[in-house]
C-alpha cells in the first residue's frame, strides 16, 4: 500500500535523519576476510579505495578513514542537510583522507574512479527500481577489478508477514503531517489491530512478532523501515539474477554461518544437499524459507571472477587468517583444563560446549588477548605450551576447532591483525578520532559510544568519557587518576562512597586510582586501547 503522497526521497532524508553510526559486518577488514574465506584475494584495507552508497553523515565511514590514513575514502548521499553534517564531523575528528558529497547514485558513472570496496548498506529495498538498478551499475561498473561490493536489503519470505505491519501502519500513519505525528498514529494502528485481532489468526501471530519491534525500536528506524514512501523486498534468486544482469557474481553473505547447511541440524541438511544438487545459491534460497528471513546481506564481485569462488574450505586458506573470541563458562566459573564438559557461552551469544583441554585452551587463549587477534601458529603454540602437548599432536586439534567455530559464526576473522591492546599499556592510547569525539563531554548527553577496532558502536561510563580524551599515549594511569581526582575537587565529578561524597585527600586518589585501572580494563575489552 503506497503512501498516497510521496515525498521526494531527498527531502524525506532531510525531514527523517538516518542513524549514522558503524556497521561491523560492512567494515572493509570484514569483507576482505570474508572474500579470503571463499577463495578470493581482495585489496588490503589500510591502502584501499572505498565507497558508500547512501552515506548519511558518514558515521559508517569516520571510524574506518580514522583506523587507515593511508586509504582513500569517499561517501555519497541524496541528503544535503546529512552530507553538511557529516563533514563537519570528519572536520572534528581529524580525518583528511574522507570525502562526504552531496550526490544522487544514478548520477554517479565510471569518471566517478574505480573502487576497491563498495558498500550499499540499508539503502536498496528504501529506493525506486531506476536506483536499484543504478545501484548494481555502480557496484559493477566501478568496482576495481578485485574488489567487493556489498548491498544489503530486504527479502521475502520474511518480508511477507512485515507487509501487513507496514501497510496497516501507512493507512493511518501517511496522511498525517509530521514525521513524529505519522509514527504516533501509525504505532496506534497495530495497538488497536492487537487488541482486536482473532486469537491464532494470521494477523496476531505477526502483531505477535512485530510488536516488540515497533514498541522498543528507534523512530528513525521505524520510519525508513515502515512508514518510508518505497520499500520493496525481493526474494534472493531475484536479487542474484538481477546483480548477474549487471555483470556482478554473488559469493557469500556479510554474515557467513547463515550461509552453512550444517548449521540448521542433520535433518535439514541430507534433505537440502540432496535436493539443491550442489548449487550455494538455491540451498541459500531454501534456507531463506526455513528460517523466514526477512533481510540479507550479500557480496559481490565482478562476474568474471565467479569461477574462483571456493565453497569447500581451505585448510591453508584457515591457517592464513588471523581470529578473536570470547568464552566464559556458563556457571560462571573458570575454564578448566581438563576432560569435563563445560558448556560456554561464545559471541554473538552463541552457546558451545567444551570437552577437551586442547579445546579449553584454544578458547582461554582467545579470551584472554580479545579483543586482539591472534595468527594460527602462535595459537597453536600458546595451547602447546597450556597443555604441555607437542605442538603436532595440539596443531589438529585447533584447525578443526578453529574450522567449527567459524562456521558456527563464533570467532571473527581478519588477513592482518586488528590493532587492539592485548594489555593495558603504562601509556594507554586510543585513535585521535575516538579521544576527540563530540558526545564525549558530560554535556553532549546521557549516553555515548564510540566505534571500536572491530568497527562495532560500543556504549561508554562516565568515567570512559572522562579518560578516553587524555588516552594519547602520553598520560600514565597516575596521572589519569590525578586529572579524576582534580574533576571532583572542581565538582564536575563526584565520587560517593558510603552514601557521601569523598573529599578526604588520601581516600580520593586511593579511589580514583581504582576507578582508572577498572575503566582502562574494561576499555581494552572494548577494544578502544590501540596496540601501539
Amino acid at each position: 500500500m503506497p503512501d498516497s503522497v510521496t515525498t521526494p526521497p531527498s527531502n524525506y532524508y532531510d525531514q527523517v535523519p538516518y542513524e549514522s553510526h558503524p556497521f561491523p559486518q560492512t567494515a572493509a577488514e570484514h569483507l576482505e576476510a570474508i572474500a579470503f574465506l571463499f577463495g578470493l584475494e581482495a585489496p588490503p584495507p589500510a591502502t584501499a579505495r572505498v565507497l558508500e552508497l547512501g552515506c548519511a553523515s558518514g558515521g559508517n565511514l569516520i571510524p574506518f578513514a580514522a583506523r587507515h590514513p593511508g586509504a582513500a575514502v569517499v561517501g555519497v548521499d541524496l541528503s544535503a542537510g546529512q552530507v553538511r553534517t557529516g563533514q563537519d564531523a570528519v572536520e572534528r575528528a581529524g580525518v583528511t583522507n574522507l570525502r562526504l558529497r552531496h550526490q544522487d547514485i544514478t548520477g554517479i558513472d565510471e569518471s566517478f574512479g574505480q573502487f576497491d570496496y563498495i558498500i550499499c548498506h540499508g539503502v536498496y529495498s528504501w529506493v525506486p527500481p531506476a536506483v536499484q538498478e543504478a545501484i548494481l551499475r555502480v557496484c559493477s561498473r566501478n568496482l576495481a577489478p578485485q574488489g567487493v561490493a556489498y548491498v544489503s536489503y530486504n527479502v521475502y519470505p520474511g518480508w511477507k508477514s512485515r507487509e501487513i505491519v507496514r501497510d496497516a501502519m501507512i493507512l493511518r500513519g501517511s496522511p498525517r503531517g509530521e514525521p513524529d505525528e505519522k509514527l504516533s498514529y501509525a504505532r496506534g494502528m497495530l495497538e488497536f489491530l492487537d487488541q482486536s485481532a482473532r486469537p491464532g489468526s494470521v494477523l496476531k501471530s505477526t502483531l505477535d512478532e512485530m510488536l516488540p519491534v515497533v514498541r522498543t525500536a528507534s523512530p528513525s528506524y521505524l520510519m525508513h523501515e515502515f512508514l518510508e514512501p518505497h520499500n520493496a523486498p525481493c526474494y534472493f534468486k531475484e536479487f542474484v539474477a538481477r546483480a548477474g544482469n549487471a555483470g556482478l557474481a554473488y559469493f557469500a553473505d556479510a554474515e557467513p554461518a547463515t550461509m552453512f547447511v550444517q548449521n540448521y541440524g542433520e535433518q535439514v541438511r541430507g534433505p537440502l544437499l540432496r535436493e539443491c544438487g550442489g548449487s550455494q545459491q538455491m540451498m541459500e534460497q531454501y534456507l531463506d524459507f526455513l528460517v523466514n528471513r526477512s533481510f540479507r546481506q550479500s557480496l559481490l564481485v565482478r562476474q568474471e571472477r565467479a569461477s574462483q569462488i571456493r565453497y569447500r574450505l581451505d585448510p591453508d586458506r584457515l591457517r592464513q587468517l588471523e581470529y578473536a573470541g570470547v568464552f566464559f563458562a556458563e556457571d560462571g566459573g573458570a575454564l578448566t583444563l581438563d576432560a569435563r564438559e563445560q558448556p560456554c557461552h561464545a559471541l554473538r551469544n552463541l552457546k558451545v560446549t567444551l570437552r577437551l583441554p586442547v579445546h579449553k585452551a584454544v578458547a582461554l587463549v582467545l579470551d584472554e588477548r580479545y579483543p586482539a587477534s591472534v595468527t594460527v601458529d602462535a595459537l597453536v603454540q600458546a595451547v602447546a605450551d597450556r597443555t604441555g602437548e607437542p605442538r603436532a599432536t595440539v596443531d589438529a586439534f585447533v584447525m578443526a576447532m578453529l574450522e567449527e567455530l567459524l562456521i558456527l559464526g563464533a570467532v571473527r576473522i581478519r588477513r592482518a591483525p586488528a590493532d587492539a591492546a592485548v594489555h593495558v599499556p603504562e601509556l594507554p592510547r586510543a585513535l585521535a578520532s575516538v579521544r576527540s569525539a563530540p558526545d564525549l563531554a558530560l554535556s553532549a548527553g546521557a549516553q555515548a559510544y564510540a566505534c571500536n577496532q572491530w568497527h562495532e558502536q560500543v556504549p561508554l561510563s562516565v568515567i570512559e568519557r572522562c579518560l578516553l580524551p587524555l588516552l594519547d599515549g602520553e598520560h600514565s594511569h597516575e596521572a589519569l587518576a590525578e586529572f579524576l581526582a582534580g574533576e571532583a575537587r572542581a565538582e564536575r565529578l563526584r565520587f560517593i562512597k558510603d552514601e557521601q561524597p569523598l573529599t578526604e585527600e588520601e581516600a580520593l586518589r586511593d579511589f580514583t586510582r581504582q576507578q582508572v585501572a577498572l575503566a582502562l580494563k574494561d576499555l581494552r575489552r572494548k577494544g578502544l586501547l590501540t596496540a601501539a
